[in-house]
């Protein structure tokens, strides 16, 4: 008897009066182009292999580097190649920022198709026999890059949310569900950041805890991986996925984009419920009829980020729901050896409503929202980020150090 379990091929579940996504398999999730187990991943390498063959990413890459000095004129407004380049043009014009806020550069993508990116542990950097698509795949991933461009952005003070908008707290559910962040509290016990199996075994129970009282009417919350992030960090940065150590990154995502979409925030769920894949927190057993039940309610995937030291440079920026609730994302897909994930990218708009917290301390945890399962409009679906760097902050200023914990909310 075959006992091979299905690939689990969500609707895509579009929210009301979003755009269609910019996305590849007529949007569809790449488990319903699962081949003997692979999750799809055969079919996503195929087609970053034909989307580089298409030339459309070459393209855009060619107008940026062909284009000549100063401003590029986009349809969405002038970019700017350089963040110094930006940076004098808002210095010269606007926009000026509210009080507490900041005017500054922001990179968003100027390619409208979808982008791939082919992960460091996949099999096809190690076989011999593929090393020339493997050559293409790698200067595509490094063209990627290249394919964005600075525009001038407004960052509000996220803890005068309530000053934008009377009566709602930032430190609030409604909050959350309206705008798509929020802010909350943690004195953690966790004394050693870099600590994988430390941050494992105290600060994921401190976030699961602080996520019920967040959310009283939730009936589990799963905390499953955490990122480290210091520039200056001078010890061991190697990751290791089999001994759920993340390692610790020295280049901050500098780039606006959402962790997951209408697609992979079903998947993402599924794989950590049934398969517990890639799940650094408590195990998950669930069979696929219980998953079923669960995932049937609402669920939701949030970040939080929490500080180690008070903030002083690339702080962590989040984007406001309302402002791009109609905006079509542009899908990048994330291809491992055994699950294709889907990141979102988004082009630029003026009145994209920016937050982030100057200063931000240590006892300060900033939340974002990833993916939420309800998508009649009622509640934000997700919100985008990104890191900056601050224009005001001194010369001298050190890098943010922080961690990220990435969890599951089920009601």
């Amino acid at each position: 008897m075959n006992t091979t379990k299905k690939p689990f091929v969500p609707s895509l579940q579009r929210t009301a009066g979003q755009s269609a996504p910019i996305a590849a398999n007529d949007g569809k999730a790449y488990t319903s182009l699962d081949l003997n187990g692979d999750a799809g991943t055969a079919a996503a390498v195929a087609d970053a292999l034909a989307q580089i063959a298409s030339g459309e990413g070459q393209q855009v890459t060619d107008l940026i580097e062909n284009a000549a000095p100063g401003p590029i004129e986009t349809k969405w407004g002038q970019g700017f190649r350089r963040y110094a380049e930006c940076l004098d043009h808002i210095k010269a014009n606007g926009p000026k920022a509210p009080e507490g806020g900041l005017a500054l550069p922001m990179r968003y993508t100027v390619m409208e198709v979808p982008s791939y990116s082919v992960v460091p542990s996949n099999a096809i950097w190690k076989d011999e026999t593929r090393k020339e698509e493997a050559a293409m795949l790698a200067k595509d991933e490094r063209d990627n890059a290249r394919r964005s461009l600075y525009f001038p952005q407004v960052m509000r003070d996220a803890r005068r949310i309530s000053q934008y908008y009377p009566g709602l707290s930032p430190n609030s559910a409604e909050c959350m569900d309206k705008l798509g962040v929020a802010l909350a509290s943690c004195d953690s016990k966790c004394s050693n950041f870099y600590d994988a199996a430390e941050v494992r075994a105290v600060f994921y129970p401190e976030m699961e805890k602080l996520l019920l009282a967040f959310y009283p009417e939730a009936t589990d919350a799963l905390v499953y991986n955490h990122d480290v992030f210091d520039k200056d960090y001078e010890g061991d940065r190697t990751e290791d996925q089999d001994a759920k150590n993340p390692g610790v990154n020295a280049n901050y995502a500098n780039l606006v984009h959402n962790d997951l979409n209408d697609n992979s925030g079903r998947v993402r769920c599924r794989e950590l419920l049934t398969r517990n894949l890639r799940n650094f927190g408590r195990e998950q057993h669930y069979t696929e009829a219980e998953a079923d039940d669960k995932m049937s309610r609402r669920f939701l995937s949030i970040n939080l980020a929490k500080p180690m030291e008070t903030v002083e440079q690339n702080p962590f920026v989040l984007c406001a729901w309302p402002s791009f609730a109609d905006q079509p994302y542009i899908n990048n897909y994330r291809v491992y050896d055994d699950r294709v994930g889907e990141t979102t990218r988004f082009t630029y708009r003026p009145d994209h409503e920016w937050y982030w917290i100057p200063q931000q301390r240590p006892d300060e945890v900033s939340m974002l929202k990833c993916y939420d399962s309800v998508c009649d409009g009622s509640v934000s679906r997700w919100s985008f980020h990104s890191a900056c760097i601050d224009p005001t902050a001194p010369a001298d200023a050190r890098c943010r150090k922080n961690v990220v914990v990435r969890a599951f909310v089920f009601f």
